[in-house]
């Protein structure tokens, strides 16, 4: 969310920023805030005149009615001043409420403005403008057929989707056995892994409140993803990243408290609407999976830092688990409308010959600080601080990717050392059928 001050003083930069989003049908919204700022800000000083007035009006009252003691004439100037009061009360309470009518309808605006991109961001209208920065790891492609992921977990006897079908519906499994203790595996590593990055781990609340997915995501993403509790004021998260940002709502956070690095594990619910096509059946979009996040609360200069080194970290982790990886810039149009920038780490797929995604990191500036009116007090004064999000790991995307890059042509799967630990030192997973 933009500072009402910021588009009072640059309204074409907000339009501008609006076109290379190519949301042009958002470009209203722009005038449409201004002009309920300017009426705000005149009710607020008409507001503080009259109570200005007011309270000189009511003491002149009181001295007339003491000097019509002795004066009788003076009874009916009170009077007539009284009047004025009751009138400018009346008056004053109209703008009050008028103030808030203002306050609500500007902020509904604000909430459906993109934020300001960084230059950096590539201009394209969707996803299929987003650019290849850099490969890592060697895309091959094995000399025998890989089957599909639910099938290369089927030969464990690892999954079960009937059976979930039949519990829950579609967009749900049972992990079992090896394929379970794998998906186990991959977040304990993913935790450890960003604990020896300095983060501290957190398992936060799976349930917030409305006010704080408002101030975490756009309302698009909202009625996107969502899931409400019948009746009550919680919402199922999609991802921690809801509940730690959220964290910190209403909070003054000392500077030198900062940065704030956490990692975290939770499930995730989301309702994934809309068709996905024939790659995406499986477990690769689903209704209910588990992830390792990482959040980042920092000073705003810093931000750019901390978000080169998120994304290089999921580099690194998917290379310890021998997956090759890319690294895509998401172009405009493709950037949620709070985000400042993004990049997906996409993992190679050697079945399909191409590369999906597995993480996306976001520079999501002073946004949701400001919705969630989080501050930071320094030397100078309080300041809105910058907050970051990355995945670690997602098991449900990240199983793909390590099955089909582990796999081998008896059907065994290798265990790669990092992850051996969390595997009970086993080396290699042997399929049962």
């Amino acid at each position: 969310m933009l500072d009402i001050k910021f588009i009072r003083e640059n309204p074409d930069a907000v339009k501008e920023n609006i076109k290379k989003k190519f949301q042009e049908q958002k470009l209203l919204l722009v005038d449409q805030v201004l002009e309920l700022d300017a009426e705000n800000r005149r009710t607020i000083q008409e507001a503080q005149e009259l109570r200005t007035a007011r309270n000189a009006k009511s003491k002149q009252v009181g001295v007339l009615m003491g000097q019509s003691k002795k004066d009788p004439s003076k009874l009916a100037e009170a009077e007539a001043l009284k009047a004025e009061v009751k009138a400018d009360a009346d008056r004053l309470a109209f703008l009050e409420d008028r103030e808030t009518e203002l306050a609500a309808e500007i902020r509904r605006i604000l909430l459906q403005i993109p934020n300001i991109i960084d230059p950096s961001v590539p201009i394209g209208p969707d996803d299929s403008c987003n650019v290849e920065v850099q490969r890592f790891g060697e895309a091959t492609v094995p000399a025998f057929e890989i089957p599909y992921h639910t099938q290369i977990m089927e030969s464990f006897d690892g999954i079960d989707m009937d059976a979930a079908g039949r519990v829950s519906g579609a967009g749900f499994y049972y992990l079992m056995g090896n394929i379970a203790r794998l998906h186990e595996a991959v977040l304990a590593y993913a935790r450890d892994f960003m604990i020896d990055k300095g983060f501290t781990f957190c398992i936060p609340p799976f349930m917030i409140h409305g006010n704080v997915v408002e101030g975490v995501m756009s309302q698009t993403e909202m009625d996107a993803m969502m899931y409400k509790i019948e009746g009550e004021d919680l919402y199922l998260i999609g991802t921690s990243e809801h509940s730690m940002i959220g964290k910190f709502i209403d909070q003054i956070i000392p500077e030198d408290k900062l940065p704030q690095t956490l990692t975290s594990y939770s499930p995730c619910f989301r309702k994934e609407k809309g068709a996905h096509g024939i790659e995406e059946r499986g477990v690769y979009r689903i209704h209910q999976f588990e992830k390792q996040e990482m959040v980042v609360v920092c000073k705003p200069e810093e931000s750019m830092d901390w978000y080169e080194k998120m994304w290089r970290w999921s580099v690194e982790l998917f290379r310890s688990l021998d997956i090759p990886v890319r690294q895509l810039e998401c172009c405009s149009g493709d950037l949620a409308d709070l985000k400042v920038k993004s990049c997906d780490i996409e993992a190679w797929s050697p079945r399909q010959q191409k590369y999906f995604e597995v993480c996306s990191c976001s520079n999501l500036g002073d946004a949701q600080a400001r919705r969630l009116k989080m501050r930071v007090k320094g030397e100078n004064g309080t300041y809105l601080p910058h907050t970051l999000n990355n995945t670690v790991v997602a098991p449900p995307r990240m199983l793909i990717a390590f099955l089909e890059n582990n796999l081998q042509a008896d059907g065994s799967v290798k265990i790669p050392a990092a992850l051996r630990p969390y595997m009970g030192g086993k080396e290699v997973l042997t399929p049962k059928q």
